[in-house]
């Protein structure tokens, strides 16, 4: 049973943390992005509490002033496990794009199971967002990058993996 509570809790904090980030293309509130990745995993798979809080949280240590243990101490070490899986760890200084998306994919492909799920449905809702209104210039780049990802999270849910893999296979310039 899902724990409405904790949900309710990881929205407000996300909305806080987010503060007046906006997205990319629609100029929404971030924070539509990281619930959209929730309402995925609501959708498609089987997800607990602790998945669908990670989710609307997965954001937040990438992208904002929060830290891991600051998720940890509010969220308990499950939800902040999961966001640590779906949390970028590289860093410009590393190298180019390229290495650097592989250095993060490989660095998510060591999450368990509900994190690497987490991943596609973010994969999942950012392709919808690029294929929308950005298909002519960075859907090339974006494609590449997470067939590797889709590719090596192995044990992500296999539904929504597939799910994954037609969107990139499928979906590019149609517009």
């Amino acid at each position: 049973m899902i724990d409405k509570k904790v949900i309710s809790d990881a929205t407000m904090f996300a909305i806080e943390a987010h503060g007046d980030q906006r997205r990319k293309y629609t100029g929404e509130p971030y924070v539509v992005h990281p619930i959209h990745v929730a309402d995925i995993l609501e959708k498609e798979v089987e997800a607990t509490t602790e998945m669908i809080a990670a989710a609307i949280l997965h954001d937040v240590v990438e992208d904002t002033p929060v830290t891991l243990r600051d998720i940890k101490e509010k969220f308990g070490y499950t939800i902040a496990e999961y966001v640590h899986y779906c949390t970028n760890v590289s860093d410009k200084e590393d190298g180019n794009r390229a290495f650097r998306k592989k250095m993060d994919a490989d660095h998510f492909a060591l999450g368990p199971p509900e994190s690497q799920t987490i991943k596609i449905a973010d994969l999942l809702s950012n392709a919808e967002s690029i294929i929308k209104h950005d298909q002519k210039f960075f859907h090339k780049a974006f494609k590449h990058e997470k067939q590797y990802m889709l590719n090596i999270l192995t044990k992500a849910d296999a539904n929504l993996l597939y799910k994954a893999q037609t969107v990139l296979n499928e979906n590019w310039d149609k517009k």
